[in-house]
């Protein structure tokens, strides 16, 4: 299985976790008198919206290079990420107001019964988190690591309503909003993570320089080539799942153009083997010259 159907699949068992658990807090909100319980269900909403967007993201990121897309479509990830944070920003917004109009609004206790809810939502969302993790590091999936973010951001949210309610319960009249400033204080949590999914992100469409680690192996991976003396330049660009690597590689300065022109065509092909995650590899020869 290919590195997008397996961040597809995940995509899938994400929407119908969050599907699951916007029914599961909604209906606990509602009928638990619990405003962070609803609020962390308009969350979990927005995040079922958010994760059909990068599934159609991660499908179009597959097609294969093109006339107009000779690098592939793998692109539209990070773009899909920028979409994803805004969703979040719209929810940590709408929470954060609804949250302040209920703290100035007189209301009932929450129902000590949530507290069942919420602990079983929190195992559920930190399992969600290290699951949907794990599966964007394999398949160096930026989106599917937004994703990943949303459930962690979510378990943390679980756990201030959690919190909240305690405090509201056991501490009696006079602390009724207690959950509702788990809300507010929850919204401005999701904020944090809107920078933490959007910083690397932005990097990725920017061409930042994040790949050092990566570039070591390349150049390690080159020296293994015989005929090779040696690198200089050496820029990786992230696109979609996949690395383009541009190379400078050193080689006798006497040796032909065809001898040249072979030697890079084993050295993309040695970076390749040795290093999948690279789609599009381009050599420029350079002549060692004794120093």
């Amino acid at each position: 299985m290919s590195s997008e159907e397996k961040a597809i699949k995940a995509t899938y068992y994400s929407i119908a976790s969050n599907i699951s658990l916007a029914m599961i807090k909604g209906l606990a909100g509602i009928f638990g008198n619990s405003f962070a319980l609803i609020a962390d269900a308009i969350e979990s909403t927005a995040d079922i919206f958010s994760s059909i967007l990068i599934l159609l993201g991660l499908k179009y990121a597959k097609r294969p290079a093109d006339d107009n897309h000779p690098y592939g479509h793998g692109r539209i990830e990070p773009l899909i990420t920028f979409i994803v944070v805004g969703f979040l920003i719209c929810s940590a917004v709408f929470i954060a107001y609804q949250s302040i109009l209920n703290i100035r609004t007189p209301h009932n206790l929450p129902e000590s019964w949530t507290l069942y809810i919420l602990g079983g939502i929190i195992i559920w969302k930190e399992i969600s988190f290290r699951l949907m993790m794990n599966k964007a590091k394999e398949t160096n999936s930026s989106s599917l690591k937004a994703d990943a973010w949303h459930h962690r951001s979510d378990a943390i949210t679980s756990l201030a309503a959690f919190i909240g309610i305690c405090i509201a319960l056991f501490a009696g009249k006079g602390f009724e909003a207690a959950d509702d400033w788990a809300a507010l204080f929850a919204s401005f949590f999701i904020l944090y993570n809107c920078y933490k999914i959007f910083r690397p992100a932005l990097g990725e469409i920017m061409d930042e320089n994040l790949y050092e680690d990566l570039i070591v192996d390349i150049r390690r991976e080159a020296l293994k080539v015989p005929g090779i003396r040696g690198t200089e330049k050496c820029y990786v660009r992230k696109i979609g799942m996949s690395y383009v690597v541009d190379l400078h590689a050193i080689v006798d300065a006497h040796i032909s153009v065809f001898e040249g022109h072979e030697l890079a065509h084993k050295l993309q092909d040695a970076l390749k083997i040795a290093i999948p995650e690279i789609s599009n590899c381009l050599i420029h020869i350079e002549p060692y010259r004794k120093p």
